[in-house]
């Protein structure tokens, strides 16, 4: 009878255990809301597309899309801080990744960024990219915990920071929002200034335009589209 509560008390002690360890990487996953209403990713750290603020680099100059991802790579893999000279490397390698194996590293799209930076060269797969999205679905991947890229007519999100008349192509990183003021709070790398950049809602959800991989290619529509991100432990 001993024997049997033994074998008994320790299965509940194994279940408990598993059901703490389960709680404990549920709760890591989640995003953290702020008594004001404010809904954060936490631990996703910033860098510009220019690191080191050399902005005549054409490697720089179209580095949105590397330095989103390099973002976004930093978070999943848990790394709080990123130095300058780590990003201006890195942005560079992915840079270099895609001119050896697709022959450019220009404009990328957003399944091209997904597919080649995300899952290629990070060996990522826990991405989707999701079309004719809205403000509520950029709502609904954060309030999973995930972050989201969005690619974006630089010129409509009349960011004061960026070098007039800004980019036509462009990609910031979303991870947060402020439910009273009604913005989105973002890590915007066209500019060392767009660190916690925030967006009033109605102005990013009228910039989210997706445009084709290559040199600046014409856009012949409006693509309104995003590449979540969901961390894995």
């Amino acid at each position: 009878m001993k024997k049997i509560l033994r074998i008994t008390a320790y299965s509940l002690c194994g279940l408990l255990f598993f059901f703490f360890l389960e709680s404990s990487l549920t709760h890591a996953l989640e995003p953290f809301t702020t008594q004001k209403g404010i809904l954060i990713i936490p631990g996703v750290p910033f860098t510009s597309q220019a690191p080191t603020g050399d902005w005549k680099n054409s490697h720089f100059q179209n580095g949105c899309e590397e330095a989103t991802v390099l973002m976004a790579m930093q978070w999943v893999q848990g790394k709080k801080s990123l130095t300058k000279n780590q990003a201006k490397k890195e942005i560079l390698n992915m840079a270099n990744f895609q001119e050896k194996t697709y022959g450019s590293a220009m404009d990328t799209s957003a399944q091209d960024t997904a597919d080649r930076l995300f899952k290629e060269y990070y060996g990522y797969t826990n991405v989707h990219v999701q079309f004719d999205i809205t403000k509520k679905d950029i709502l609904a991947e954060l309030q999973k915990g995930n972050i989201v890229i969005i690619p974006a007519n630089g010129r409509k999100l009349k960011n004061p920071y960026f070098t007039q008349p800004g980019p036509l192509e462009h990609m910031i990183l979303v991870y947060g929002y402020d439910k009273q003021k009604k913005e989105f709070i973002t890590h915007d790398p066209g500019t060392r200034r767009g660190e916690k950049y925030r967006y009033k809602e109605s102005v990013l959800e009228s910039a989210i335009r997706d445009y084709p991989t290559g040199s600046h290619e014409s856009i012949k529509e409006i693509k309104r589209v995003m590449i979540a991100v969901e961390k894995k432990i």
